[in-house]
């Protein structure tokens, strides 16, 4: 996974009644490049990525977890003030 890339989780919603928390959460990277990086071969690496934190959070959680992942470029992320606060990266 390129150093250059952030996760920022986007909507969090759990639904008691099927018992099972929703997460969407999005991969913040840099370049194109580094989007084919984390989404991988045919997605082999984003499906390892979300498989693994699923498993996790699902263990931490102790509950059914739906996590749905997307890879997005926001170039410069890092070094833009604006974007590293609509990324909740720092304090207002």
């Amino acid at each position: 996974i390129p150093h250059a890339s952030a996760v920022v989780i986007e909507s969090f919603r759990e639904d008691s009644e099927i018992a099972v928390t929703e997460i969407h959460a999005a991969v913040y990277v840099e370049k194109p490049s580094q989007k084919g990086i984390i989404i991988g071969r045919d997605g082999c690496s984003l499906k390892r990525i979300g498989s693994a934190a699923r498993r996790e959070i699902q263990s931490y959680l102790n509950c059914t977890i739906d996590l749905r992942l997307w890879v997005r470029v926001e170039k410069n992320w890092r070094n833009q003030m604006n974007s590293l606060k609509n990324l909740c990266l720092q304090e207002e």
